[in-house]
C-alpha cells in the first residue's frame, strides 16, 4: 500500500487482516513513556558501589519477571507461553552478566541496563528469523525494569474508560496477552506480521486485528473508527449508520457461531477435522470441553522452557498422558516432538551460539548429535500411550530430506504408533509424496514454510506482505502436498496460524487438507464458516486463491466468490 500523503485528508487504509471481526469505537493509542522527572530524579540518586547498583537491579529484575509469571499462570496457550518466555527472558543470565559488565567499567545503573539490552538486540537482529522477534521482548523488559527501579507505574497498554480500538506502532507480546478485552474490541498496528506472536495471541482472544499498517499513527483520528479484521480495513471517518449496519450484520454472524457445535464438514458432508493446539494439561482439558476433534499440535518443547535438565522418561510421561487423558482414547492427538531450538532454546537441547538458529540445528536435527534425547522422548510418549489406553500419532519437525522421514518413521512405528512429519521447508513439500512412502501423515507448519518460502523474516514489518500465508507460492507448496496425500490416500493437516483463517480454511480444504488444528478460540468460526460452503465451492475458492498474483488480491478473489 502506498505511503500516506499528508496534503489530502485520509478517510481509510488497509493492513493485513490477522483476526476476522468488525469493531466500530473510539481509538485509544498505546504508549509506554516513563515521566522524565521520575528518570532524572533517579539518576541524582548514585549507588555506592557497582555491586549496590546490581543489588537494585536484581530486584527490579526479580519483581517484574515475578509478574510476568504470575499472569502466565492465570493465562493458557499461547499467552502463557509467551508471558512465561518473557520472564525468563528478563531473568537471563547473560543479560545480567552484560549489564554487571558495564557496571564494573563505570556506568551508571540505566545506561548500563540501556547498553546490555541494545548488545543483545544487535545480535538476535543479526541472527534474525524467530531470533528477531525477541528484540520486542528485550526492549519491553527494559521498559518494565526501568519502570520498577525509578517508581513508574509499569508501562503497558491503557485501561480506557469506555471500549475502545487500540492503535499502536507495535506491542510486545506481554502486551497483547494481557489486554483487557471486555474494553478492547480490535487491535490495529503499525509493524508486525500476521504470524507475529502479537497476532498469534490476538487469534486466541478473539480479537479483530489488522497488522502492518503503514502510515497508522500518523492518522489517529478523534471520532469513531471502522475496523474490519476480515479485509483488512480501518475507515478512519464512517458514515455512522454504515458502520453500524456491519456492526449489527457482524454481531449477527458472531451469535451465528455459538449454535456451531461440530463436528466439522462442508454444508454437503465433506468432513473436516477441526483439532486444537496445546501445550500442556491445562491447555488440553480447556481444549477437550469444546467442538475440538482432538489435537493437531502438541507443542512438548513448551512444558520444558524453564528446564535447565532434561526431564525424565517417567517426568515426560505424566505430562503427556495428562494431554491423552484429556481427550481419551477416541479423539486424536498429535504429538510433535522438540521442536527446540531458534525462538524456543532448552538449555538442555539447543545448541548455543548459532548464527542463525532459524536455520540451524533445531527440531529432528537435534537427535543428529543426541540420538538419546529423541530416543528417550518417544520412550515417554509408548509408557503415557499404554497408560492412558491411546494411540497418539507422532511427527518430528524440521524435516528436510526423504532419509530424515524414513529414519524418523521407522523410529516411531517401532513403538507402534503412527508417524508423520511437519512440512515446513519447501524441500519437504517438493518431496511430500516421496515422505509418504514411510510416513502416516503430513501436517503443514504454514509459519514457518511461508517464512522459508518467501525469505523473509516473520517479525519484518516491512515484508509483512511476504510472511503472509496467502503468497501464491506459498500456497502452490501447500497445494502440492495435499496432493501428495490423496494420491497416497493419507491424511494432510494444517498446524500453523493459516488453520485460523476462515477464509482460507475454505481454500486449504478445497486443495485436498483434511484438518486443520488451531487456537481452541478460533475453532468455532471455521467450522461455522466451512458448515456453509459446499466442497465444490472450496476446490472453485482454492484455484481462485491459487490464480492471484499476491496475498491481497488472493483474500479478495476468494470473499467475492464466496459472497462475504
Amino acid at each position: 500500500m502506498p505511503s500516506p500523503n499528508p496534503s489530502k485528508p485520509i478517510h481509510s487504509l488497509r493492513g493485513t487482516p490477522v483476526v476476522p471481526g468488525v469493531a466500530f469505537a473510539p481509538v485509544v493509542v498505546a504508549g509506554s513513556v516513563i515521566a522524565p522527572s521520575l528518570v532524572a530524579a533517579f539518576v541524582e540518586r548514585s549507588f555506592t558501589d557497582a555491586d549496590t547498583a546490581l543489588e537494585a537491579y536484581d530486584g527490579a529484575v526479580g519483581s517484574v519477571a515475578d509478574r510476568l509469571a504470575d499472569r502466565a499462570s492465570a493465562a493458557t496457550g499461547a499467552a502463557a507461553e509467551v508471558l512465561t518466555a518473557t520472564a525468563g527472558l528478563a531473568r537471563d543470565k547473560g543479560l545480567r552478566s552484560a549489564v554487571t559488565k558495564r557496571l564494573n567499567a563505570g556506568d551508571p545503573l540505566l545506561v548500563a541496563l540501556g547498553a546490555a539490552v541494545d548488545q543483545f538486540a544487535s545480535l538476535f537482529t543479526q541472527m534474525g528469523g524467530l531470533m528477531a522477534e525477541r528484540v520486542t521482548d528485550l526492549r519491553d523488559i527494559e521498559k518494565r525494569v526501568t519502570a520498577e527501579l525509578v517508581g513508574a507505574p509499569e508501562p503497558g497498554v491503557p485501561t480506557p474508560d469506555e471500549p475502545s480500538i487500540l492503535f499502536a506502532e507495535d506491542l510486545a507480546p506481554a502486551d497483547t496477552a494481557g489486554l483487557a478485552v471486555d474494553r478492547i474490541l480490535a487491535l490495529v498496528t503499525e509493524k508486525g506480521g500476521p504470524t507475529s506472536h502479537t497476532a498469534i495471541i490476538a487469534r486466541q482472544l478473539g480479537i479483530p486485528c489488522v497488522v502492518a499498517v503503514r502510515g497508522l499513527l500518523a492518522s489517529v483520528p478523534e471520532g469513531l473508527v471502522l475496523i474490519d479484521g476480515t479485509s483488512g480495513e480501518i475507515e478512519l471517518a464512517p458514515d455512522a449508520a454504515a458502520a453500524q449496519a456491519r456492526m449489527t450484520a457482524a454481531a449477527e454472524a458472531t451469535a451465528a457461531l455459538r449454535t456451531w457445535s461440530g463436528p466439522g464438514a462442508t454444508s454437503d458432508g465433506t468432513a473436516v477435522k477441526l483439532m486444537a493446539n496445546v501445550q500442556d494439561g491445562a491447555s488440553a482439558r480447556a481444549a477437550a470441553a469444546g467442538p475440538v476433534e482432538g489435537v493437531g499440535l502438541f507443542r512438548t518443547e513448551l512444558c520444558f522452557l524453564d528446564r535447565v535438565d532434561e526431564p525424565s522418561v517417567q517426568e515426560q510421561s505424566e505430562i503427556y498422558a495428562e494431554v491423552l487423558d484429556a481427550f481419551g482414547p477416541d479423539r486424536v492427538v498429535v504429538i510433535r516432538t522438540l521442536d527446540a531450538g531458534s525462538d524456543k532454546p532448552l538449555a538442555f537441547a539447543s545448541v548455543p551460539g548459532e548464527e542463525n538458529p532459524a536455520l540451524g540445528v533445531r527440531g529432528l536435527r537435534l537427535s543428529v548429535g543426541n540420538p538419546g534425547l529423541l530416543d528417550r522422548q518417544l520412550e515417554a510418549i509408548a509408557a503415557a500411550a499404554k497408560q492412558t489406553g491411546t494411540s497418539p500419532w507422532v511427527m518430528a519437525p524440521m524435516v528436510a530430506t526423504i532419509a530424515e522421514a524414513a529414519e524418523f518413521a521407522g523410529k516411531v512405528h517401532a513403538i507402534g504408533l503412527p508417524a508423520g512429519v511437519m512440512v515446513e521447508i519447501p524441500s519437504a513439500a517438493l518431496l511430500a509424496h516421496k515422505m509418504l512412502e514411510h510416513l502416516d501423515f503430513l501436517s503443514l507448519g504454514t509459519n514457518d514454510l511461508t517464512q522459508y518460502t518467501m525469505a523473509a523474516d516473520r517479525m519484518a514489518s516491512d515484508l509483512a506482505h511476504l510472511t503472509d500465508p496467502w503468497q501464491p507460492a506459498v500456497l502452490a507448496l501447500i497445494a502440492i502436498t495435499a496432493e501428495a496425500g490423496m494420491q497416497a490416500g493419507k491424511p494432510v493437516g494444517v498446524c500453523g496460524e493459516a488453520a485460523a483463517d476462515p477464509l482460507l480454511a475454505t481454500a486449504l480444504v478445497g486443495m485436498g487438507v483434511t484438518s486443520l488444528s488451531m487456537a481452541a478460540a478460533a475453532v468455532p468460526a471455521v467450522g461455522a464458516r466451512l458448515s456453509g460452503v459446499t466442497m465444490d465451492l472450496c476446490e472453485h475458492a482454492a484455484e481462485a486463491a491459487l490464480a492471484q498474483t499476491g496475498p491481497m488480491a488472493g483474500r479478495d478473489a476468494v470473499r467475492h466468490l464466496l459472497g462475504t
